[in-house]
């Protein structure tokens, strides 16, 4: 059978026992989508039915993400001082960098998106793929003062070759790989390896809300659960638990109503969990090695 080669199978209930560095079991930590789309062209996702290019609706639904939705989801946020990672499209720099400051304000770990979500590294060849990811790199550092250190691809999309460019690129982590609720190693061509950090889950609000349309109280009371429930589950072997929010989605007030719920729940765990980026779980991971 075909295998990818970057890591071998690895039963979570055999695995060694550890902790997270305030003694939880259970790393918890919230991702925002800060995603940028061309007029016209490329690919998007389609909140109402298609139609044909200069689709306005749908452009505008993703544009009042940037525009509105974000501002009120910051809300949401500051209410309760949840950190944040800003998975951040470097086209947001461009067409609306007031976005970009906001989250520089409050001090949240900037991870690189690509530049733009209406294209897919799986559609690339190796030389593009491999200047998109140094571009992007290079221009995060320019804008917020030191590189990324992690990566998740637009669309969570890859090519074969995607974690060996990474590593090469001076990247420490990954959150495109779907396989485990802890923190693994991948292994790269060049020798150095990239940790692969749990990112995509069911209740993430694109599966959730859009393909699954699943109502917002519905959604709500899930990550509620998952979160209880990992709880539980985490004093058997230590786990991540991650919130993932497209300010187009859950930015209108009927789905925010919900999410506050979700953020009042997380921020009254209090010591149970450790909130956290995922930037601190990839140096954990690097220290248990």
């Amino acid at each position: 059978m075909r295998s990818h080669g970057r890591y071998p199978f690895s039963a979570i209930a055999h695995r060694p026992a550890w902790t997270w560095p305030n003694g939880a079991r259970l790393a918890v930590y919230v991702a925002v989508n800060l995603e940028a789309f061309p007029f016209g062209e490329g690919l998007g996702i389609p909140l109402v039915n298609p139609q044909p290019e200069p689709d306005v609706q749908n452009f505008g639904f993703r544009d009042w993400g940037n525009r509105v939705g974000v501002w009120n989801l910051l809300d949401a946020l500051d209410e309760h001082a949840i950190p944040v990672a800003a998975l951040l499209n470097t086209a947001i720099y461009d067409l609306c960098p007031e976005v970009a400051a906001a989250f520089r304000a409050r001090g949240d770990e900037v991870v690189g998106h690509g530049r733009t979500n209406a294209e897919r590294q799986c559609d690339m060849d190796e030389p593009t793929e491999r200047a998109m990811i140094a571009a992007c790199r290079a221009r995060i550092a320019a804008e917020e003062g030191r590189p990324p250190l992690g990566w998740m691809g637009p669309w969570v999309a890859e090519t074969a070759v995607t974690p060996d460019l990474l590593a090469e690129a001076g990247f420490d982590y990954v959150m495109d790989w779907t396989h485990d609720c802890q923190p693994t190693r991948l292994a790269t061509r060049s020798g150095r390896d990239l940790v692969a950090v749990p990112y995509s889950r069911p209740t993430n609000d694109i599966p959730a809300l859009h393909a699954a349309k699943w109502p917002p109280e519905v959604w709500a009371d899930a990550l509620i659960d998952g979160v209880e429930e990992s709880l539980r589950l985490s004093q058997r072997w230590p786990l991540t638990f991650n919130l993932s929010l497209h300010p187009f989605l859950v930015g209108h007030p009927f789905r925010l109503k919900h999410l506050r719920r979700v953020l009042v729940h997380i921020a009254a765990a209090g010591d149970r969990i450790w909130l956290c980026r995922p930037g601190d779980i990839a140096a954990v991971a690097r220290r248990l090695a």
